[in-house]
């Protein structure tokens, strides 16, 4: 399980703390998902998810603010009395009085957010899916092909750093090299992104480290990519039988979601820079409702009906 901490949270959102006697320091947030408690302060509290990050909207506002003090006061309680990692009130709405001493007795901060509740909800939902995503790291290269991210996989030594340089040089952009950080954020996207310690560094069997933002520039580097597809080199075996039309698609799969694997022969003069572009092009194409290895069988089928 990986935590986020709730000052990046404050920070990324321009949060307001309400709580001022509440340190804040050492929370952390461990869940994406968040939780609009209406149903606890009506009093239900099954299946209360209170590891949750919890948010007050115009709609619980309104209900608490109905309530006489000693009511009020008694329902905050209850909900603080879980221990829930952070209540945060938006529409830049005031917190009763009843809540901030409630919520310096029981070490619960209170944010307030002058967005509106749904805006708030869809974005701090979006930037905890990618902060606190399940996480692999793998051995590999991530560039980004005319916005295809292509993961570039196989043996150390078979060509993968050569490739990825080939490719900056003819004008795409670099992620990581030698490991890849892959975070999947839903059931369809996985975003590869570098380690700190080895960002913008690529190694070169017989040369050494070269380091890509001071060679190439800026404009060579991505920081995130989403992964697209997941190219294989592989030494050439003359007893092993490759796709030559691509009417099927092979897949890989990681953190439990399929990506599309091409697995590449190498053999010497093959250029792989222009291989990794055709694959990223034809990609693209097939995404976009056109296969051409399936246009090529209609016509000849066409053609064989005819005569």
């Amino acid at each position: 399980m990986y935590t986020v901490s709730l000052s990046s949270l404050i920070q990324e959102f321009d949060l307001k703390i309400l709580s001022e006697g509440v340190e804040i320091a050492d929370k952390v947030i461990s869940h994406a998902e968040i939780n609009r408690p209406a149903l606890q302060l009506a009093g239900y509290y099954d299946y209360f998810d209170s590891d949750r990050l919890q948010i007050i909207g115009i709609v619980e506002y309104t209900y608490l603010q109905r309530m006489d003090s000693g009511l009020r006061k008694e329902t905050i309680h209850r909900m603080f009395a879980n221990k829930i990692p952070c209540l945060v009130i938006c529409r830049s709405m005031e917190p009763f009085p009843e809540m901030i001493p409630l919520a310096e007795e029981y070490d619960v901060p209170v944010l307030g957010c002058q967005d509106s509740t749904t805006d708030f909800m869809g974005e701090v939902i979006r930037w905890l899916k990618v902060h606190l995503a399940p996480r692999i790291t793998m051995h590999g290269v991530l560039v980004d092909i005319y916005g295809e991210g292509v993961f570039i996989m196989g043996e150390s030594g078979i060509g993968k750093s050569e490739t990825a340089l080939e490719l900056i040089k003819r004008g795409h952009r670099f992620v990581a090299d030698d490991a890849v950080e892959i975070k999947r954020v839903s059931h369809q996207t996985l975003i590869g992104s570098c380690p700190e310690l080895i960002k913008y560094f690529i190694e070169l069997r017989g040369i050494g480290i070269i380091d890509v933002r001071q060679m190439f520039g800026v404009e060579s580097l991505k920081a995130t990519q989403s992964i697209d597809l997941i190219i294989k080199l592989e030494q050439w075996d003359q007893n092993k039988t490759y796709d030559r039309l691509g009417l099927h698609e092979e897949y890989m799969e990681i953190l439990g979601n399929k990506l599309v694997c091409h697995s590449i022969p190498i053999r010497p003069s093959r250029n792989l820079a222009i291989i990794c572009e055709s694959a990223a092009i034809n990609h693209r194409q097939k995404k976009m409702g056109y296969n051409a290895a399936q246009a090529l069988q209609a016509r000849v089928s066409h053609n064989m009906n005819v005569q």
